[in-house]
Protein backbone atom coordinates (compact mmCIF):
# COMPACT_ATOMS: atom_id res chain seq x y z
CA UNK A 1 0.00 0.00 0.00
CA UNK A 2 1.07 3.62 -1.04
CA UNK A 3 -0.59 6.25 1.20
CA UNK A 4 -0.67 9.91 -0.07
CA UNK A 5 -1.05 13.03 2.29
CA UNK A 6 -1.40 16.45 2.27
CA UNK A 7 1.28 18.17 4.35
CA UNK A 8 4.17 17.18 7.25
CA UNK A 9 1.96 17.00 10.48
CA UNK A 10 -0.58 14.82 8.56
CA UNK A 11 2.33 12.12 6.84
CA UNK A 12 3.94 12.74 10.05
CA UNK A 13 0.41 11.39 11.93
CA UNK A 14 0.65 8.17 9.68
CA UNK A 15 4.25 7.55 10.26
CA UNK A 16 3.00 7.12 13.73
CA UNK A 17 0.06 5.17 12.87
CA UNK A 18 2.20 2.81 10.97
CA UNK A 19 5.05 2.14 13.32
CA UNK A 20 2.95 1.61 15.86
CA UNK A 21 1.26 -1.10 13.92
CA UNK A 22 4.23 -2.81 12.70
CA UNK A 23 3.77 -2.09 9.38
CA UNK A 24 6.25 0.77 8.52
CA UNK A 25 8.43 -1.46 6.46
CA UNK A 26 5.69 -2.95 4.81
CA UNK A 27 3.64 0.57 3.61
CA UNK A 28 5.43 3.41 1.87
CA UNK A 29 4.07 7.51 2.47
CA UNK A 30 4.36 10.01 -0.16
CA UNK A 31 3.44 13.71 0.70
CA UNK A 32 3.41 17.43 -0.72
CA UNK A 33 4.75 19.83 1.43
CA UNK A 34 2.23 22.48 0.38
CA UNK A 35 -0.82 23.89 1.22
CA UNK A 36 -3.14 23.48 -1.97
CA UNK A 37 -5.61 26.40 -0.75
CA UNK A 38 -3.12 28.91 -1.37
CA UNK A 39 -1.42 29.83 -4.56
CA UNK A 40 -2.07 29.33 -8.23
CA UNK A 41 -2.65 25.59 -9.45
CA UNK A 42 -3.56 26.25 -13.33
CA UNK A 43 -2.09 23.55 -15.54
CA UNK A 44 -0.13 22.71 -12.18
CA UNK A 45 0.11 19.15 -14.10
CA UNK A 46 2.30 20.86 -16.75
CA UNK A 47 5.64 22.10 -16.27
CA UNK A 48 4.71 25.76 -17.08
CA UNK A 49 2.31 25.54 -14.39
CA UNK A 50 4.68 24.84 -11.71
CA UNK A 51 6.23 27.75 -12.97
CA UNK A 52 3.70 29.48 -12.59
CA UNK A 53 3.24 28.17 -8.95
CA UNK A 54 7.15 28.20 -8.13
CA UNK A 55 7.19 32.14 -9.09
CA UNK A 56 3.50 33.02 -7.16
CA UNK A 57 5.34 31.07 -3.86
CA UNK A 58 8.41 32.46 -4.03
CA UNK A 59 6.74 36.34 -4.13
CA UNK A 60 5.12 35.10 -1.03
CA UNK A 61 7.55 33.34 0.97
CA UNK A 62 9.89 34.98 3.50
CA UNK A 63 13.11 33.34 2.88
CA UNK A 64 14.93 33.95 5.83
CA UNK A 65 15.45 30.34 6.75
CA UNK A 66 16.05 29.25 2.68
CA UNK A 67 12.38 27.95 2.28
CA UNK A 68 11.99 28.68 -1.07
CA UNK A 69 14.63 26.34 -2.18
CA UNK A 70 12.86 23.77 0.21
CA UNK A 71 9.78 24.17 -1.21
CA UNK A 72 10.51 23.92 -4.85
CA UNK A 73 12.97 20.56 -4.09
CA UNK A 74 10.35 19.29 -1.93
CA UNK A 75 7.53 19.85 -4.52
CA UNK A 76 9.46 18.19 -7.44
CA UNK A 77 10.52 15.12 -5.52
CA UNK A 78 7.22 14.49 -4.49
CA UNK A 79 5.59 15.03 -7.89
CA UNK A 80 8.40 12.48 -9.14
CA UNK A 81 7.32 9.75 -6.62
CA UNK A 82 4.20 10.20 -7.54
CA UNK A 83 4.81 9.84 -11.70
CA UNK A 84 6.99 7.10 -10.69
CA UNK A 85 4.56 4.46 -8.65
CA UNK A 86 4.12 1.34 -10.86
CA UNK A 87 1.26 -0.05 -12.14
CA UNK A 88 -0.40 -2.71 -10.20
CA UNK A 89 -0.21 -0.62 -6.68
CA UNK A 90 -3.18 0.25 -4.76
CA UNK A 91 -2.96 3.59 -3.21
CA UNK A 92 -5.06 5.45 -0.78
CA UNK A 93 -5.18 9.28 -0.62
CA UNK A 94 -5.90 10.96 2.80
CA UNK A 95 -7.94 14.30 2.50
CA UNK A 96 -10.31 16.04 5.13
CA UNK A 97 -13.62 18.06 4.08
CA UNK A 98 -10.92 21.47 2.91
CA UNK A 99 -10.17 23.04 -0.13
CA UNK A 100 -6.35 22.34 0.89
CA UNK A 101 -6.57 18.68 0.43
CA UNK A 102 -9.47 18.26 -1.89
CA UNK A 103 -7.84 20.33 -4.51
CA UNK A 104 -4.73 17.43 -3.12
CA UNK A 105 -7.13 14.90 -4.25
CA UNK A 106 -7.89 15.82 -7.53
CA UNK A 107 -4.52 16.76 -8.86
CA UNK A 108 -2.79 13.65 -7.61
CA UNK A 109 -6.12 11.42 -8.86
CA UNK A 110 -5.13 13.39 -12.32
CA UNK A 111 -1.73 12.63 -11.78
CA UNK A 112 -2.39 8.99 -12.10
CA UNK A 113 -5.09 8.69 -14.82
CA UNK A 114 -4.42 6.13 -17.59
CA UNK A 115 -2.53 3.97 -15.38
CA UNK A 116 -3.33 0.44 -13.70
CA UNK A 117 -3.41 1.78 -10.01
CA UNK A 118 -6.36 0.56 -7.29
CA UNK A 119 -6.94 3.89 -5.30
CA UNK A 120 -8.82 4.54 -2.21
CA UNK A 121 -9.77 7.82 -0.65
CA UNK A 122 -10.07 8.24 3.29
CA UNK A 123 -12.22 11.14 3.83
CA UNK A 124 -10.56 11.94 7.41
CA UNK A 125 -13.51 14.89 8.18
CA UNK A 126 -16.14 11.90 8.34
CA UNK A 127 -13.93 9.19 10.07
CA UNK A 128 -13.18 11.83 12.91
CA UNK A 129 -16.49 12.51 12.96
CA UNK A 130 -17.87 9.01 12.81
CA UNK A 131 -15.38 7.63 15.18
CA UNK A 132 -15.05 10.99 17.59
CA UNK A 133 -17.92 12.67 17.34
CA UNK A 134 -18.72 13.91 20.95
CA UNK A 135 -22.22 14.92 22.16
CA UNK A 136 -22.72 19.11 22.91
CA UNK A 137 -19.21 19.60 21.67
CA UNK A 138 -18.87 20.86 18.20
CA UNK A 139 -15.14 20.44 16.33
CA UNK A 140 -14.74 21.26 13.16
CA UNK A 141 -11.71 19.76 11.78
CA UNK A 142 -9.65 21.92 9.30
CA UNK A 143 -7.21 19.39 8.17
CA UNK A 144 -5.86 16.28 8.65
CA UNK A 145 -2.66 17.73 10.19
CA UNK A 146 -4.84 18.46 13.23
CA UNK A 147 -5.81 14.64 14.43
CA UNK A 148 -3.53 13.84 16.72
CA UNK A 149 -1.76 10.45 15.91
CA UNK A 150 -3.19 8.14 17.85
CA UNK A 151 -6.67 9.55 16.46
CA UNK A 152 -5.42 8.51 13.08
CA UNK A 153 -3.88 5.23 14.23
CA UNK A 154 -7.31 4.49 15.24
CA UNK A 155 -9.12 6.18 11.67
CA UNK A 156 -6.38 3.89 9.86
CA UNK A 157 -7.08 0.61 11.87
CA UNK A 158 -10.99 1.18 12.54
CA UNK A 159 -12.02 3.96 9.42
CA UNK A 160 -12.94 2.51 6.12
CA UNK A 161 -11.96 4.23 2.78
CA UNK A 162 -14.16 4.51 -0.37
CA UNK A 163 -12.22 2.51 -3.26
CA UNK A 164 -12.75 4.92 -6.34
CA UNK A 165 -14.68 3.34 -9.55
CA UNK A 166 -13.18 4.38 -13.38
CA UNK A 167 -16.42 6.61 -12.74
CA UNK A 168 -15.28 7.75 -9.73
CA UNK A 169 -11.73 8.46 -10.66
CA UNK A 170 -13.39 10.26 -14.12
CA UNK A 171 -14.86 12.75 -12.02
CA UNK A 172 -12.32 13.85 -10.57
CA UNK A 173 -10.10 14.24 -13.25
CA UNK A 174 -12.58 16.57 -15.13
CA UNK A 175 -12.85 18.69 -11.35
CA UNK A 176 -9.01 19.01 -11.76
CA UNK A 177 -8.95 20.23 -15.62
CA UNK A 178 -11.58 22.78 -14.26
CA UNK A 179 -9.40 23.94 -11.31
CA UNK A 180 -6.75 23.63 -13.93
CA UNK A 181 -8.21 26.36 -15.84
CA UNK A 182 -8.75 28.93 -13.05
CA UNK A 183 -6.43 32.14 -12.44
CA UNK A 184 -7.45 32.55 -9.05
CA UNK A 185 -4.79 32.25 -5.74
CA UNK A 186 -7.16 31.13 -3.44
CA UNK A 187 -9.88 28.20 -2.52
CA UNK A 188 -12.04 27.76 -0.21
CA UNK A 189 -14.15 25.12 0.72
CA UNK A 190 -18.02 25.24 0.74
CA UNK A 191 -21.11 23.75 0.57
CA UNK A 192 -19.10 20.48 -0.29
CA UNK A 193 -17.24 22.23 -3.49
CA UNK A 194 -13.79 23.81 -3.96
CA UNK A 195 -14.55 27.37 -4.65
CA UNK A 196 -11.73 29.93 -5.98
CA UNK A 197 -12.30 33.65 -4.25
CA UNK A 198 -10.12 36.40 -4.73
CA UNK A 199 -6.66 37.10 -3.07
CA UNK A 200 -7.92 39.72 -0.94
CA UNK A 201 -10.80 37.46 0.73
CA UNK A 202 -9.59 37.89 3.94
CA UNK A 203 -8.01 41.39 4.07
CA UNK A 204 -11.29 42.46 6.33
CA UNK A 205 -10.66 39.90 8.78
CA UNK A 206 -7.31 41.37 8.78
CA UNK A 207 -8.14 44.26 9.66
CA UNK A 208 -11.27 43.65 11.92
CA UNK A 209 -8.75 41.18 13.93
CA UNK A 210 -6.33 44.31 14.32
CA UNK A 211 -9.22 46.57 15.57
CA UNK A 212 -9.53 44.06 18.25
CA UNK A 213 -5.78 43.88 19.30
CA UNK A 214 -6.02 47.67 19.15
CA UNK A 215 -9.02 47.81 21.72
CA UNK A 216 -7.19 45.74 24.18
CA UNK A 217 -4.44 48.78 24.41
CA UNK A 218 -4.39 51.64 26.81
CA UNK A 219 -3.09 53.60 23.54
CA UNK A 220 -3.28 52.59 19.60
CA UNK A 221 -0.24 51.21 19.45
CA UNK A 222 2.19 48.70 17.14
CA UNK A 223 1.78 44.74 17.60
CA UNK A 224 3.68 41.98 16.36
CA UNK A 225 2.69 40.91 13.35
CA UNK A 226 2.87 37.09 14.00
CA UNK A 227 0.06 38.26 17.12
CA UNK A 228 -2.12 39.57 14.01
CA UNK A 229 -1.65 36.71 11.76
CA UNK A 230 -2.24 33.81 14.95
CA UNK A 231 -5.06 35.27 15.48
CA UNK A 232 -6.50 35.71 12.04
CA UNK A 233 -5.09 32.06 11.74
CA UNK A 234 -7.30 31.07 14.89
CA UNK A 235 -10.73 32.03 14.08
CA UNK A 236 -10.98 31.20 10.12
CA UNK A 237 -13.10 28.18 9.28
CA UNK A 238 -10.57 27.60 6.50
CA UNK A 239 -7.04 26.31 6.01
CA UNK A 240 -4.98 28.52 4.12
CA UNK A 241 -1.66 29.00 6.32
CA UNK A 242 0.16 31.73 7.48
CA UNK A 243 2.46 32.52 4.30
CA UNK A 244 -0.99 34.30 2.20
CA UNK A 245 -2.39 36.02 5.30
CA UNK A 246 1.40 37.59 5.71
CA UNK A 247 1.92 37.86 2.05
CA UNK A 248 -2.27 39.82 2.30
CA UNK A 249 -0.56 42.44 5.37
CA UNK A 250 2.40 43.58 3.75
CA UNK A 251 0.36 44.06 0.58
CA UNK A 252 -1.90 45.86 3.02
CA UNK A 253 1.22 48.24 4.46
CA UNK A 254 1.93 48.80 0.85
CA UNK A 255 -1.82 50.45 0.35
CA UNK A 256 -1.34 52.31 3.31
CA UNK A 257 -4.08 50.62 5.74
CA UNK A 258 -1.18 49.22 7.99
CA UNK A 259 1.82 51.36 8.90
CA UNK A 260 4.78 49.19 10.36
CA UNK A 261 8.11 49.50 11.80
CA UNK A 262 11.35 46.81 12.11
CA UNK A 263 12.13 45.01 8.79
CA UNK A 264 9.41 43.25 6.37
CA UNK A 265 12.40 40.46 6.29
CA UNK A 266 10.48 37.97 8.92
CA UNK A 267 7.02 38.19 11.28
CA UNK A 268 9.57 38.00 14.05
CA UNK A 269 10.90 41.44 12.60
CA UNK A 270 8.02 43.96 12.30
CA UNK A 271 5.23 45.26 14.09
CA UNK A 272 2.14 46.99 12.39
CA UNK A 273 -0.76 48.99 13.64
CA UNK A 274 -3.53 50.53 11.56
CA UNK A 275 -3.32 54.19 10.02
CA UNK A 276 -5.41 56.08 11.61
Amino acid sequence: MIHILFGASASGSLKYALRETGLNKREKIISFWDIFSTGPVWQLHEENGVKSRFEWMKKCMNDEFGEYPDYTGSFNKTFLQINSIPDGEHVTIWASDSAHEQTGLRFVVYLLKERNIDMTVINTTEEYDKLFRMKKVKYTLLHTGEIPPEKLQHIFEHGSGKFLTDHGREGYEKEWLSLAETRETLRIWRNGRIQSVPEDYYDEVIIKKAKKLHGKQKTKDFMKSARLIGEVLGHLDQYVGDTLLEYRLKRLIESGVFEFEGILEAMRFYSVRLKS
